[in-house]
C-alpha cells in the first residue's frame, strides 16, 4: 500500500471523526438557542440565497425528504418562507425570513465564541486552516468527477 493511500484513509477518519465531535458540539450549542442542528444547517445553507429542498438536500449530503421535514419545521415556525420557483413551478424555492436570519445569527455568535476558544487551544492559523480546506476541495472535486 502507498504511503498517500495510506494517508488517505487516516485524513478520511479524521475528518468523520472531527465530523462527529463538531456535530455534538454543534447540537448542544443549538439546543442552549432552543433549536436542531439540522434546523441550524438549513438555516445556513438557505443564507446565501433561496434554493429548492433538492438543492440544499445536496449541499448538505442528505436525502430531500429529510431536509423537507426539516424545511417544513422551518416555515411553520416563520423562519424560512416558500418563493416560486421559475425554473420549476412543483419546487418553490426556500428563502430565510428576517426571523430566520436573526436566528441564524444568535447561533453563529454562539459558535463562534466556542470555536475560537477552540482555534486558541489547538493553535491552529488561518493559514493551516486554508491550506486543510484546499486539499480537502481538491479532494472533493476529483470524487465528484466521474473516472
Amino acid at each position: 500500500m502507498t504511503d498517500a493511500l495510506e494517508e488517505y484513509r487516516l485524513l478520511i477518519a479524521d475528518v468523520y471523526e472531527l465530523a462527529g465531535i463538531s456535530r455534538r458540539t454543534s447540537e448542544d450549542i443549538a439546543r442552549e438557542a432552543g433549536q436542531t442542528a439540522a434546523r441550524w444547517h438549513v438555516l445556513s445553507v438557505l443564507s446565501d440565497g433561496p434554493r429548492t429542498v433538492p438543492g440544499a438536500a445536496r449541499r448538505l449530503g442528505l436525502t430531500p425528504q429529510s431536509v423537507q421535514r426539516v424545511v417544513t419545521d422551518l416555515l411553520d415556525a416563520g423562519q424560512a418562507e416558500a418563493l416560486s420557483n421559475p425554473d420549476h413551478a412543483r419546487s418553490p424555492l426556500i428563502a430565510l425570513t428576517g426571523d430566520g436570519r436573526a436566528t441564524l445569527e444568535r447561533l453563529f455568535a454562539r459558535s463562534d465564541n466556542a470555536r475560537q476558544r477552540l482555534l486558541e487551544r489547538a493553535g491552529v492559523s488561518a493559514g493551516e486552516l486554508h491550506q486543510a480546506r484546499e486539499t480537502l476541495r481538491t479532494l472533493l472535486d476529483s470524487l465528484r468527477t466521474p473516472g
